[in-house]
């Protein structure tokens, strides 16, 4: 079986040879994203984007998702399409892209460039084409460009302190298409969408108080089905509203012990919006009496509800079930459990997969590395076993979080059904744990080398070079993605020979030298002969030794390259008489795939046939004993920085096989 790409399984989708997919299938994948809703991440869409260069479909990029186009190479993009490039690349989730990252910084410096953009006041036809581009701009560029710009900001995943103050002195100013915010209405407030968020004490207290609490109740309405990002950025906002309210209620300031509005009943609960209408919290503690409480747990977890007001329902909850809470209960506290300290959770009876399942929701907010340790420790001991759903739910943050006799203790059947686990964060020691796990996990199926690494490449960082030398020599080629490969541990790397690196990444070759810069990379560089990374891997990479590495693998002795129409030659590993530089240049390489001098990129914005050109083919000279002539891929000269004869064997890799 061969690893594939499907739109039904995107959880699944993983950086996979690009040698194992019909370009159109490839195509086909990525112009089906903008028909999903589930999320690849910034590795998956950096692995899809280098698939669709290495098949030259890179031309056609209105046809991909924004979030895609993100990481092309911008380097590349022409002139005559790259306001329509940037136009629809800005339309993406910057988020993918770290802040102050290069691939960031530099698609804003090349849209800027091809925009013709030279000072700080940018117009309404510019800000079309930037699109979230403008949320890395300073607040100086906010404040003196055209007010349109608001809409720009709605696009920003998070906006800096000087840039909100920024964005409410362009509100304030009055002269946007939403008028001064005296007067807002419910409709405006919906119409700024995002930009909620980044108001002020000062802008909300504008407001009409009516027009908040009208719009309080539309994000509360919709909270319970809400995400975690999503959930965390309505109670930021609520808690704004609230405060506004309260500053305008000055008879909620004054210390009382006594509820000021109607005690909390099931009715009021349904149609109220508590954080506004109970405010302060000590409000919500007077007037929410304990049988209400318990009766109404779950609906009143369904609201949006800060800590503060979590905390008062925690107290209660102690009240109500001194001597623990029961079990059924358990199930219902969502993001109450996050307020519990890891001795509280250790008194928990969690005793089954469905309450587990439910406190492991994702939505509920994150636990905190004590927490997650202590809750799984206590369904361990209660004779709970981890399943491979229950492992999918608790997910690749907290399996890491876990500690390693309890991860000694999870079946390798838990890790063959949780799927994907991203396990980046995890120490190298759970890494080693975990990939011992996956070993035999997925060890029915070592024999086949295809299918078994499309199974255990999660785990490779915490392969030893041992079995990472086996896979290279395995005779099939895996072509390891870059992110993979940079994610092995870097101690073990070392280990690899330069043979063992160009065997295990194959077509991906090339990303080596974009890597170049790697830690790991560059303290594996300084171990190999530069020798050996000249003719080896031919991409460029430099600093290594003038002394054979100590990773070397010896020599092949000799290469049998396929010919026509049946024959098969050895071709010699040394040559009788040394070539001048002009023949070094020309020499065929007998390496049994083909890796471009550069990937396509989006500049292929110029159409390109989905199969690409057959490789050319070098005929070399016959053999004195008169045997054909042996056929050859066509590859390109190394670059070096002195003439280096390179014997044929130490550009062998393994003869690519169908497992």
């Amino acid at each position: 079986p061969q690893c594939s790409l499907s739109t039904s399984v995107l959880r699944g989708f993983q950086c996979i040879p690009a040698s194992d997919l019909p370009a159109a299938d490839v195509l086909a994948f990525a112009q089906g994203l903008q028909n999903e809703t589930a999320e690849l991440s910034g590795a998956q869409l950096s692995c899809l984007a280098r698939l669709l260069a290495a098949k030259n479909l890179t031309a056609h990029f209105s046809r991909y998702p924004p979030d895609l186009l993100l990481f092309f190479d911008s380097a590349e993009v022409r002139g005559g399409t790259c306001r329509e490039f940037y136009a629809r690349a800005s339309r993406g989730n910057l988020d993918l892209l770290p802040r102050g990252s290069s691939r960031r910084t530099g698609l804003l410096r090349r849209a800027l460039t091809c925009l013709g953009v030279r000072s700080s006041h940018l117009h309404p036809e510019q800000l079309s084409s930037l699109g979230a581009l403008v949320c890395d701009m300073e607040p100086e560029t906010i404040t003196a460009s055209d007010p349109s710009i608001l809409e720009n900001l709605k696009l920003c995943p998070a906006l800096t302190g000087a840039q909100q103050d920024a964005l409410n002195a362009v509100l304030l100013g009055g002269d946007t298409v939403y008028g001064d915010p005296s007067s807002w209405d419910l409709r405006t407030l919906q119409n700024l969408g995002p930009l909620v968020l980044a108001l002020n004490e000062t802008t909300l207290s504008l407001v009409a108080e009516a027009a908040r609490e009208a719009f309080g109740r539309s994000i509360a309405a919709t909270y319970s089905s809400q995400g975690r990002s999503q959930r965390e950025k309505s109670l930021t906002l609520l808690r704004a509203f609230a405060a506004a309210s309260a500053s305008s209620h000055p008879r909620l300031k004054r210390s009382t012990d006594s509820c000021l509005t109607t005690p909390i009943t099931a009715s009021i609960i349904s149609d109220s919006l508590l954080v506004i209408d109970y405010s302060p919290s000590k409000q919500l503690d007077l007037c929410l009496s304990n049988e209400v409480l318990k009766a109404n747990l779950k609906p009143l977890l369904d609201q949006p509800l800060p800590e503060e007001y979590l905390e008062v329902l925690k107290k209660k909850l102690e009240q109500i079930y001194p001597s623990g809470i029961p079990e059924d209960q358990l199930k219902l506290l969502g993001p109450l459990s996050r307020q519990y300290t890891a001795e509280e959770i250790s008194q928990w009876q969690v005793t089954s997969n469905d309450t587990l399942s439910a406190l492991l929701n994702p939505s509920d907010g994150r636990w905190k590395a004590a927490q997650v340790q202590q809750l799984l420790g206590r369904y361990q001991a209660l004779g709970g076993t981890l399943t491979g759903s229950l492992l999918r739910e608790l997910g690749g943050r907290n399996l890491c979080n876990l500690q390693e006799e309890q991860i000694e203790h999870i079946p390798p059947e838990a890790i063959r059904t949780a799927g994907q686990l991203d396990i980046s964060s995890c120490s190298q020691t759970k890494k080693d744990q975990l990939y011992r796990k996956a070993q035999e996990a997925f060890g029915g199926q070592a024999g086949t080398t295809r299918a078994y690494y499309c199974q255990i490449w999660p785990y490779l960082g915490g392969a030893p070079a041992k079995d990472l030398k086996d896979l290279a020599k395995a005779g099939v080629a895996i072509d390891m993605d870059i992110d993979t490969f940079l994610a092995l541990n870097p101690d073990e790397l070392q280990k690899l020979s330069v043979v063992d690196v160009k065997s295990l990444l194959g077509e991906n070759l090339r990303y080596l030298k974009e890597a170049e810069n790697e830690t790991s990379v560059m303290r594996w560089v300084k171990r190999q002969s530069q020798q050996e990374l000249d003719c080896v891997l031919g991409i460029g990479l430099q600093g290594g030794t003038g002394e054979p590495s100590p990773t070397a693998t010896p020599p092949h002795p000799t290469i049998s390259a396929s010919i026509t129409p049946t024959a098969t030659v050895s071709v010699p590993t040394t040559f009788p008489t040394v070539p001048t530089p002009s023949a070094i240049s020309s020499l065929p390489s007998t390496n049994s795939s083909t890796i471009p001098d550069k990937a396509p990129t989006p500049s292929a914005i110029s159409s390109t046939p989905l199969h690409s050109t057959p490789p050319r083919t070098y005929t070399t000279a016959p053999s004195s004993a008169g045997s054909p002539p042996a056929t050859s891929t066509a590859r390109p000269a190394p670059t070096t920085s002195s003439i280096v004869l390179c014997s044929i064997h130490q550009s062998a890799t393994p003869n690519k096989a169908t497992p």
